[in-house]
Formats: C-alpha cells, sequence, structure tokens
C-alpha cells in the first residue's frame, strides 16, 4: 500500500481488511486514524480475559502484539508495496503501567524512515492518556 494517491479512508479500509484470519484481528485491533502527512497511525484495543495472564492484567506480549502490527503496518503503509515489504527485526517493549479492561490506544510514528530501514515508536495509552507501554521497532524493507 503507497499513501501517495490514496485518501484516509482508503487506507483506513484497507489496512482493516488486510488479510482473512490474522492475529491482530483475533485480539481485536482496530485501525482508527492515519495522519499522512506527519506519518502516524492509530488504533485502538480492547482490553478484555481473553489477552490477560493469570493475574488478570494484560499480557505483555498482548502490548507487543499491537505495538508490532501498529509498526509493521506503518512501514508497509508508507512505501511502494508493489516494489518493496518491511519485515520486523527487533522490537523493544517496556511494560509501564497495568490494565485490566476497557480500550487501549496506540499510536505509531517513524524515528528514522530510511530507504532500508525504519525504527518506528509506538505508544500504548490508557483512556486516560496514562503510558502504557512504550516500543521501538524496526523494520528492514526489502526488494519484493
Amino acid at each position: 500500500m503507497y499513501t501517495k494517491d490514496k485518501t484516509k479512508e482508503e487506507i483506513l479500509e484497507f489496512i482493516n481488511n488486510w488479510g482473512e484470519e490474522t492475529f491482530a484481528k483475533t485480539i481485536g485491533i482496530h485501525f482508527i486514524d492515519i495522519d499522512i502527512e506527519n506519518e502516524t497511525l492509530t488504533a485502538t484495543m480492547p482490553v478484555t480475559p481473553n489477552i490477560h495472564q493469570p493475574f488478570g492484567i494484560m499480557h505483555g506480549g498482548a502490548s507487543c502484539v499491537l505495538a508490532e502490527t501498529m509498526g509493521s503496518s506503518l512501514s508497509n503503509i508508507f512505501i511502494d508495496g508493489s516494489k518493496y515489504f518491511g519485515v520486523g527485526t527487533n522490537i523493544n517493549s517496556n511494560h509501564l503501567r497495568s490494565k485490566k479492561d476497557g480500550i487501549v490506544t496506540a499510536v505509531a510514528r517513524f524515528i528514522r524512515k530510511g530507504k532500508t530501514m525504519h525504527v518506528s515508536e509506538i505508544e500504548i495509552r490508557d483512556e486516560k492518556d496514562q503510558l502504557i507501554n512504550h516500543t521501538t521497532m524496526t523494520n528492514t524493507i526489502i526488494n519484493r
């Protein structure tokens, strides 16, 4: 997907329907906004018992799945998908606050957007705008 000729609505429709049965869909990740000019992507995810760890709070792996989905999607949206695709090669995730229920919102933005490597920052926040998780992710951009 390349944003050059697409509207915000077309991009959101595409990424919310990307693939038939994906991990992102299984845990309820829903893309809600894209800022093409500032190259940011926003999504929500419900915090329900199916993503809890045994102590009744959101599993750190669920935060990582949300963050990696965001970073990978951000990279793939902003490259020419007919020539390249971005694949995750590194993720560093800091779990800063627990979450039992409700909705979290993730925002991804580029720290560096090079020709062969993208580094993104993903912040996951709760309904009170408290930072739940901070992740950095590296994607390698490879030829199709």
